[in-house]
């Protein structure tokens, strides 16, 4: 999905027009929606300090927004090649189904993944198991590495308040 597309998709998620982002990221009020249409549409491309308000506006975080070319399968089997390669992350086989799994023997990196990867896997498993929505869902995965933060610290506080 292009970034555009995300655009478009966060926005129409959040509930707001494109009149009302143009504005708030500091266009005017004669062009405000004609730019965000043509940001949208791909007939334009955000430089990187107008994608950081966008995506301040839309309160998720710019990763969210730059999102790799997957748009094709051979765009994502080379995104996942290049993930292989930079995180050590592994085809694998398991219960008789394909995965990806962490290789353990990468010693820091695996930690480090791991450490992302498990709060991923918990919200996953809080949406599966009904404990929260899919807008709570979406809105911790569209909002990451800021939610994560928030949900550690609201998590910190109680436990201070239980001691």
């Amino acid at each position: 999905m292009a970034i555009g597309e995300r655009i478009r998709f966060i926005r129409n998620l959040r509930g707001i027009t494109q009149k009302f982002l143009g504005l708030k990221v500091g266009f005017s009020d004669r062009t405000a929606d004609i730019r965000i249409a043509q940001y949208e549409s791909g007939s334009r491309t955000p430089k990187a300090d107008l994608i950081e308000k966008i995506a301040d506006t839309l309160d998720v975080s710019t990763e969210a927004l730059n999102v790799p070319d997957i748009d094709s399968y051979t765009g994502l089997m080379h995104t996942l090649f290049a993930i292989e390669d930079l995180y050590g992350l592994k085809i694998d086989t398991l219960d008789g189904e394909i995965c990806i799994r962490v290789n353990r023997q990468n010693g820091f990196m695996y930690n480090k993944m791991i450490g992302m990867l498990r709060p991923w896997e918990e919200m996953a498993q809080k949406y599966r198991n009904g404990e929260i929505t899919r807008e709570e869902y979406d809105d911790w995965r569209y909002r990451y590495p800021k939610s994560e933060a928030e949900r550690n610290e609201k998590q910190l506080r109680q436990k201070k308040e239980n001691e």
